[in-house]
């Protein structure tokens, strides 16, 4: 499922790139989870600090019924599939939901001059609901607006950051 592409590592550090529509998980603390573009797609970071495992979610669009032949395809196109996918991976990798600690970039209205479409509203709310049913609060977001970002994960820490013009701040 995952097609993250190994860049170059950094150091100590090893880039994973999540493109959009998909998500990336690890278990290793060299591993840096990277997306770029989070303009209306969402981001989602989810990390267990005792399991030592976590993963990066950048979905496209709110609702999987909106296209139920793309979503059983590429469910991490959409962001009630997708965060459940990247629940559901964790877990299996070990992850409490208790433990799992859940950060947001995105949702923005990047080409929007009235946000009439509301799409990163929308992925933001649903995110919101699924992380809620399964008893995941959102520690840290930078959310909204109209600049794109870069959001990373950073599996020695668990430490995320989001990057938006220039500056990067950590959630």
């Amino acid at each position: 499922m995952t097609m993250e592409k190994t860049m170059p590592s950094r150091g100590d550090r090893v880039l994973r790139v999540v493109w959009v529509s998909d998500m990336g998980v690890s278990g290793s603390p060299a591993d840096v989870l990277i997306t770029y573009s989070l303009g209306s797609c969402i981001g989602l970071t989810l990390f267990d600090p005792e399991a030592g495992v976590g993963g990066l979610l950048h979905s496209m669009l709110a609702l999987s019924r909106m296209d139920k032949a793309k979503a059983e395809a590429n469910p991490c196109m959409f962001t009630d599939t997708g965060a459940t996918l990247l629940i559901q991976t964790l877990l299996d990798m070990g992850a409490s939901k208790k433990r799992l600690v859940a950060k947001v970039g995105g949702g923005a209205a990047p080409l929007e001059a009235h946000n009439a479409f509301q799409i990163g509203e929308r992925n933001y709310t649903v995110l919101r609901k699924v992380l809620w049913k399964n008893g995941i609060f959102i520690a840290g977001e930078d959310v909204g607006g109209k600049a794109p970002r870069t959001m990373s994960l950073y599996m020695n820490s668990g430490v995320t950051t989001v990057k938006m013009g220039g500056a990067e701040v950590e959630l």
